[in-house]
């Protein structure tokens, strides 16, 4: 199963550790979207930052 990511939000004013879970997703710059297989570590970055993403699946 692959997770459609999208960063709906600005990371401007989070902690550093949430920003740094973002750019691990691999984004970047809000309503960049990118495509990822799901597994525990990705669901585990998702939930950390779940108030800046939207998640579907595919």
């Amino acid at each position: 199963m692959q997770l459609k990511i999208t960063l709906k939000k600005s990371t401007i004013g989070c902690p550093k550790d949430q920003i740094g879970t973002v750019h691990a997703l691999g984004l970047k710059k809000p309503g960049q979207t990118v495509v990822k297989e799901a597994n525990d570590a990705i669901k585990g970055q998702i939930f950390k930052v779940k108030h800046l993403v939207t998640v579907e699946e595919i």
